[in-house]
């Protein structure tokens, strides 16, 4: 089984080098491959963005380089059929 957000995270992957050069060290969220918020804070991305968009729907990724930005795994407190 396929995570929900696994075409987002593989989106962040692909264009890693290149959103670090633009947001480095900003808190991105990715909705259908593409960066619909940058801010300063996990905490600010959440609440902005569950304004719009259900849990679960998009990916919060903090963008910095190298593989150790991207290590932890978060879970949805929303639940899929």
């Amino acid at each position: 089984m396929t995570s929900p957000l696994e075409k987002e995270f593989k989106y962040y992957l692909e264009k890693q080098e290149e959103l670090v050069k633009k947001y480095n060290g900003k808190v991105l969220v990715i909705k259908d491959c593409e960066v619909i918020g940058v801010y300063s804070s996990e905490q600010e991305a959440l609440v902005e963005t569950t304004k719009q968009y259900e849990l679960g729907t998009f990916l919060v990724q903090k963008c910095e380089p190298g593989a150790d930005s991207f290590t932890q795994t978060f879970n949805s407190r929303v639940a899929f059929a």
